[in-house]
């Protein structure tokens, strides 16, 4: 079988599109200046279908991420999905944003699978806010996800069944000052979500054919969007 499914990731900081070969990368393109997805996303689709399809092959499925995350980004990146997938009469598939950040973490970083270990992807939301889920080292999801205002006596009474705690993620950047003599909590600096993380969840979902509904999908936001006014009109 040969499935080729197009990635793309907008819930954080970095626009990134990719495409798999039955879960396998066979090309990335990305770009990580802020506020460049609604201009540079459909660009990064044409650039990397271009070189990394095979000619007269057609996709398979689109795969999009769901949130939570930033609420603009997610409606970007989950509109030009619905769109492609209706261009092309093919299935959408939407992956948890923090697990597929979890598997991004697992390839990255060799943990033994008994290590008592607690394994936070985080997002920044809002001030000390995140958003959040917690895996065990077996990839057990122990805390459901969940809007977390983040302190330590808190973080560490939830960890308390594990040995060490590693926090990732935009979310997690944030907070390297509030945890840097913690002997518990491990901060791992610069860890965005990119869209390769995504390859092996779905498709996954693909041969299993977990298949969204495209006309009424919409983005995990776990929250409601707040709007504020711009700097500039203060």
């Amino acid at each position: 079988m040969d499935t080729y499914i197009l990635h793309i990731e907008t819930s954080g900081p970095v626009c990134s599109v990719s495409l798999a070969h039955n879960g396998s990368s066979v090309g990335c393109e990305e770009i990580r200046e802020p506020n460049q997805h609604a201009s540079q996303l459909t660009f990064l689709i044409d650039k990397l279908l271009s070189r990394a399809l095979p000619q007269g092959v057609l996709l398979s499925a689109v795969a999009v991420s769901q949130g939570p995350g930033s609420y603009t980004g997610l409606r970007i990146g989950v509109s030009t999905a619905k769109g492609l997938c209706y261009a092309w009469d093919i299935p959408l598939l939407a992956i948890p944003t923090l697990d597929a950040m979890y598997e991004g973490f697992c390839e990255s970083y060799s943990l033994d699978e008994g290590e008592p270990a607690l394994l936070m992807p985080m997002l920044d939301a809002r001030r000390m806010e995140v958003y959040m889920k917690g895996f065990n080292a077996k990839g057990e999801v122990v805390i459901e996800t969940r809007a977390f205002v983040v302190e330590e006596e808190v973080l560490e009474k939830l960890a308390e069944d594990y040995e060490f705690v590693y926090l990732f993620g935009t979310g997690a950047d944030k907070l390297t000052k509030q945890f840097t003599n913690s002997r518990k909590i491990k901060m791992i600096p610069g860890f965005v979500q990119l869209s390769p993380y995504m390859h092996a969840l779905a498709f996954e979902r693909y041969i299993e054919e977990k298949f969204e509904n495209t006309a009424y999908f919409e983005p995990f936001y776990l929250k409601e969007f707040v709007p504020t006014k711009a700097k500039k009109m203060l």
